[in-house]
């Protein structure tokens, strides 16, 4: 006889951290060198003046300045044309 009844393993307690993905400096707002700007996935905003991109494709600043938002448009090697949201730090 069993001292204890049969326990069921649980298949789907486990659970993931949330990714904090998103644009953390807004337009018009003081970035310091090393600022976090955007945290995205893939290059849906570009860097500009005084941004680089991370390994994870985040954007940081790397000169203190005001963060700016514009809009550039891009040829690909097809002759498409897009319009792709750009990020500098002025």
């Amino acid at each position: 006889m069993a001292s204890t009844k049969a326990g069921g393993s649980a298949k789907n307690l486990t659970d993931s951290n949330p990714q904090y993905l998103g644009v953390k400096l807004s337009d018009g707002s003081v970035a310091k060198p090393g600022a976090i700007i955007v945290r995205q996935r893939g290059t849906k905003i570009e860097a500009g003046k005084n941004v680089r991109v991370g390994k994870d494709h985040t954007l940081f600043a790397i000169a203190d300045g005001k963060v700016a938002y514009r809009t550039r448009r891009k040829t690909s090697f097809t002759g498409h044309r897009t319009t792709k949201k750009v990020v500098d730090v002025i």
